[in-house]
């Protein structure tokens, strides 16, 4: 009778996380639908009529949206501005990490809590200071600024999480590494970052997703030959209105990426998030 109980609860829990899977899926599915189809054809009926009609499902769209200079240019742009954005936080926070967990040095203990302070700055307070300063170096509006800013805002959360975790490690670990002749640049390499690597790996997505999702800052240090694809296709609303056959293709790429980027690292993210727990 209790596995009769246990198989009910498991497959009632099943069918629940099913259902929540599909509704969470719709919206997707909706868009790629849509993007498939012609803007007469979008007006004309809602993307679910096209499951009934799949022969006006076409790549056209896609075909079109390629050779659109402005779109293309400005996933490139994403590209360039993610991917070095998402490097730099990882690579420069698990040092400091590392050197907060496990390394002696004045003032350890304040700077530390330096950078916990830093983390209820709102992104707002530093636009206008870091525009002048930008407008000073002459990074404004250009692509490296636009890193700069994500890297800078994105490494107290970074340092805090990775210390955090790199210092649950077992003490003696690192001791007996020590012991063996290791240095802190050969503990940090061949140690502390293949154990680490969920929580490294959470982060990486967090912090990608955070920059390829983002507007806000884009919107204001980029010019038009720098600007991201969240900001292109605001832009293109802006201007079309109902430019749908652009819209629809143009938003399910910007969509698709970061999807495929998470369940590309989906096992890492979820030991990183629950490390703490089993800890």
């Amino acid at each position: 009778m209790n596995a009769i109980r246990r198989g009910l609860g498991n497959s009632l829990v099943q069918a629940f996380l099913v259902v929540i899977g599909l509704v969470w899926l719709t919206p997707l599915a909706g868009l790629f639908l849509s993007s498939l189809r012609s803007a007469r054809e979008t007006a004309e009926g809602g993307w679910w009529t096209a499951l009934a009609s799949p022969g006006q499902l076409s790549f056209d769209n896609y075909s079109a949206l390629l050779g659109n200079s402005g779109m293309t240019r400005a996933f490139w742009n994403t590209v360039l501005i993610s991917v070095p954005a998402t490097v730099l936080v990882v690579v420069i926070a698990a040092l400091a990490a590392y050197a907060f967990a496990w390394m002696d040095f004045p003032f350890k203990e304040p700077l530390f809590l330096l950078v916990v302070a830093l983390l209820v700055v709102p992104v707002q307070i530093g636009l206008l200071p870091v525009a002048k300063l930008f407008g000073a170096l002459g990074l404004f509006g250009t692509i490296p600024g636009v890193v700069l800013f994500h890297v800078a805002y994105g490494l107290p959360f970074a340092v805090f999480l990775l210390r955090n975790y790199f210092a649950e490690m077992p003490k003696e670990m690192l001791e007996a590494a020590r012991m063996d002749g290791g240095g802190e640049w050969r503990i940090f390499i061949q140690l502390v970052l293949p154990v680490g690597r969920p929580a490294i790996a959470s982060l990486a997505i967090f912090q990608f997703l955070w920059v390829w999702n983002d507007m806000l800052v884009a919107l204001l240090f980029a010019d038009s030959s720098a600007q991201p694809l969240t900001v292109e296709l605001q832009s293109q609303i802006r201007q079309f209105g109902s430019n749908i056959d652009v819209l629809a293709p143009g938003a399910f790429l910007s969509l698709i990426v970061p999807v495929v980027v998470f369940f590309a690292f989906q096992r890492h993210f979820v030991q990183g998030v629950m490390a703490g727990s089993v800890k």
